[in-house]
């Protein structure tokens, strides 16, 4: 039986590393890709060990190192400001939907409900943040328009609430005196870390990731986030070798732009601070998956 349990363990391990080997391949092809010189990839292809070692791509890009700077800054602003409000105002939702005694608790269950099944789409949207609430070119733009608060979220951290929060604690802090919010902050809230954490690394992705408020709201550059700012920079470069080619004049300066190397290290740019945070929220990620998708 030993010898059996030994064998499986073995082979279970096999199959981890193996899959964690494959999750790992594509960002060390990507990095490896985004240092390898741009004519020998177009020539060789991607491949894991550079044959020609360049920097160009890091290089082009940084020359606007300042704007990059500041892109860097903006995400990072946006992404712990946004994930703060979300994770305040997902919290204050999800807590009272949790409790059976809330009057109108089946309404408002259905009201958030309501908005995962209908969407007002993107024109009225536009319209309505543009012109009723004047988010264009402001920092408003990259942090209210459809990340701020989901109903998603809701629903899974009022799950976590209503399996793992026993109601006996809250009325024996009820009978000590203590009010609702003092519950929530005292008792709650830290008993609630694994979803927290969760929601966090999700919802921080989410702003992180997100170029399409920068796209639709945003012309002034200097709000652009990290990932509008690459996406901007690509289409500069794609431009630029489209006009040159279409004009049958290519200069060896243009001609020479790293084009592929450049997408390449776009994508690590964009990935890479998200790989340096993830490890350390990790743990309370999977737990919270796991205890906020149990139906309480």
């Amino acid at each position: 039986m030993v010898e059996k349990n030994k064998g499986f363990q073995v082979f279970a391990h096999a199959v981890m590393i193996f899959i964690s080997a494959c999750s790992v391949a594509p960002f060390i092809l990507l990095l490896s890709s985004s240092l390898t010189d741009d004519a020998a990839l177009s020539v060789y292809g991607y491949s894991f060990f550079p044959p020609e070692f360049s920097t160009e791509a890091y290089s082009y890009l940084f020359t606007s190192s300042s704007a990059i700077v500041n892109a860097y800054g903006i995400s990072a602003a946006v992404t712990i400001c946004g994930t703060l409000c979300n994770l305040i105002l997902t919290t204050l939702y999800a807590y009272p939907l949790s409790r059976k005694d809330l009057p109108g608790r089946n309404f408002f269950a259905f009201f958030l409900f309501f908005t995962m099944l209908f969407s007002g789409g993107l024109v009225p949207s536009y319209i309505m943040w543009t012109q009723t609430f004047h988010i264009r070119n402001s920092i408003f733009a990259l942090l209210v328009p459809n990340l701020l608060m989901g109903a998603f979220n809701v629903i899974m951290m009022r799950t976590y609430f209503t399996a793992n929060i026993p109601d006996a604690v809250i009325e024996a802090a009820r009978i000590d005196g203590a009010s609702e919010f003092r519950i929530l902050a005292g008792i709650v809230i830290p008993m609630a870390a694994p979803i927290l954490a969760t929601l966090c690394l999700l919802v921080g992705l989410a702003y992180w990731n997100d170029w399409q408020n920068g796209l639709y709201y945003l012309t002034d550059n200097k709000l652009f986030s990290i990932q509008v700012l690459l996406q901007n920079i690509q289409r500069s470069l794609d431009a630029l070798k489209q006009s040159a080619q279409a004009g049958g004049s290519v200069n060896v300066s243009t001609a020479d732009l790293p084009s592929n190397s450049v997408r390449m290290a776009i994508t690590v740019m964009g990935v890479l601070p998200i790989m340096i945070v993830y490890p350390f929220l990790q743990r309370f990620f999977v737990k919270g998956i796991a205890i906020g998708a149990v139906k309480g």
